[in-house]
């Protein structure tokens, strides 16, 4: 038995016990539920990596000051940062790896809800009158955007702009606060640097593209995960 036919089987149970209460619409509840509880597993990473963002963050005028101190020895500027972040006992890489860890699990649960992981039960099902194993161009071809099917994609798209939304307004937020700049002694920004933080802030509206194209099952978990970390980050980065 694969793991895509584990995490499926699982799946469908909880969709089981969710029937009294959903229903025709119990196996898109369980999607959700599902990946809220998978996040709420790996929430523990998430605070990883926010203490290690806020550690960094207070050496920044330390590493500021040693690198004004060795601007003419960049190997002597990167040995004084690493002695730094030793004796602080900050990793370099305290932000980013409890994020990679996490992509295993997340690309799990995109695949099984994708129609990739195994043939299943759960994209027979329906979110009221949408299949999950439907996509929103079969929405519209099958009574067009006020249509049943379409009008379930229009409350996935309004949740996914009100997220984005929020996400954008915070991302603008935090690179005002911290704005990015090149590892050099003076400060300045690489050449292009500034085109890249203007559209940073707007890839957050990327998911609009993906929920449009992907099966609804998929959509669900992108939209729930999304979601998640919006609220997780406006918590934990506060």
């Amino acid at each position: 038995m694969s793991v895509f036919s584990v995490f499926a089987r699982m799946v469908e149970q909880l969709a089981d016990l969710l029937t009294p209460l959903f229903h025709g619409s119990a196996a898109a509840a369980a999607i959700v539920l599902f990946t809220a509880l998978v996040r709420l597993l790996v929430h523990p990473l998430s605070r990883a990596a926010a203490r290690g963002q806020r550690a960094r963050a207070a050496l920044r005028p330390r590493i500021a000051e040693l690198r004004a101190q060795h601007a003419e020895n960049p190997e002597r500027l990167r040995q004084a940062v690493l002695e730094l972040h030793a004796e602080e006992k900050v990793s370099p890489l305290s932000g980013c790896l409890p994020g990679l860890l996490q992509l295993p699990a997340f690309f799990l649960l995109y695949h099984l809800f994708s129609g990739g992981g195994a043939s299943n039960g759960l994209l027979a099902h329906r979110l009221f009158a949408a299949p999950l194993g439907g996509r929103w161009a079969d929405a519209l071809a099958d009574g067009g955007v006020s249509g049943p099917a379409g009008l379930v994609y229009l409350g996935l798209f309004a949740l996914v702009t009100a997220v984005a939304a929020f996400t954008y307004r915070r991302t603008k937020q935090t690179m005002a606060k911290n704005p990015v700049t090149a590892g050099t002694a003076d400060g300045e920004r690489l050449p292009g640097l500034g085109a890249v933080n203007r559209v940073v802030p707007f890839l957050s509206f990327f998911t609009l593209v993906t929920v449009a194209v992907v099966p609804l099952a998929a959509a669900l978990y992108i939209v729930t995960s999304t979601t998640w970390s919006a609220v997780e980050r406006a918590a934990l980065y506060r």
